[in-house]
């Protein structure tokens, strides 16, 4: 838990996070727990064209829209059978994107239009869709859930961060300031995040003291009690959604 405090810390220097929602909340950060992190770091930088920084034993990948956190250590598997089965991403050239991971080794489809389903080193699914309009190669998208209730679900994310509830497509969804949290009903059993290779998400919230405070009086569990942490700045606490998706909530990420 520590070093991860550490790295979000450090990483806040170059955040450029959405400004919050009314309930001040915006998305914050995915973390990525992964045996091999050099090539996950060549995937998200030379495959997507995102940006990297080293912090310590940790390297930080930049894009619009998100921080994704990579931190060394074993999973429990991939993101497919897990409650959040894939993030998904805009990218400026598709053609471009494709030959630049499949000359890191990367297996795409051979045939791709304006959409692309394909895996991350150590079975992180990643979908993209190619946005001609992008001023960077990359930007953050979405994250989509697979569990029992979607309904339930998009209700749960908008009471409890204000989440504007709505459809992306056919799917139903949720938005929040730099991100859309889209629903599926799962097939089979799905796992937790905790332990996998996306570990957590996270969320920015401003006055994060007394929006803890709020989640508990409503009922809602937190995994790690909101706690200042004064040598770095930052407050931060952990919760788990009723479907098994643990989720990070942090204060200062976007000021350090």
């Amino acid at each position: 838990m520590k070093r991860s405090i550490f790295v979000l810390t450090a990483a806040t220097a170059f955040a450029q996070l959405a400004p919050p929602n009314a309930a001040g909340v915006a998305h914050g950060h995915l973390h990525l727990r992964v045996r091999d992190t050099a090539a996950q770091v060549r995937f998200w930088t030379g495959g997507l064209g995102a940006a990297a920084i080293k912090v310590g034993n940790f390297d930080v990948i930049k894009m619009p829209g998100t921080l994704i956190l990579i931190q060394p250590g074993d999973s429990s598997g991939g993101t497919v059978g897990s409650v959040i089965g894939h993030l998904a991403f805009k990218v400026r050239d598709m053609r471009a994107t494709l030959d630049r991971l499949r000359a890191l080794g990367i297996t795409v489809p051979e045939k791709a239009g304006r959409q692309a389903m394909l895996m991350a080193p150590e079975d992180v699914q990643v979908e993209l869709t190619e946005d001609p309009a992008l001023t960077a190669p990359i930007a953050h998208h979405h994250i989509h859930w697979y569990d029992s209730d979607p309904k339930a679900t998009q209700a749960w994310y908008a009471k409890t961060f204000g989440a504007v509830a709505g459809k992306r497509g056919n799917f139903d969804a949720a938005d929040i300031p730099g991100a859309n949290l889209t629903f599926s009903e799962a097939t089979a059993a799905v796992a937790p995040t905790k332990g996998r290779a996306l570990d957590h998400i996270g969320f920015e919230v401003k006055n994060l003291e007394a929006f803890c405070k709020k989640l508990e009086a409503s009922g809602v569990k937190l995994d790690v009690a909101y706690r200042k942490i004064a040598s770095l700045k930052i407050g931060l606490a952990f919760l788990t959604d009723p479907w098994g998706a643990y989720i990070e909530l942090t204060e200062d990420l976007d000021k350090w």
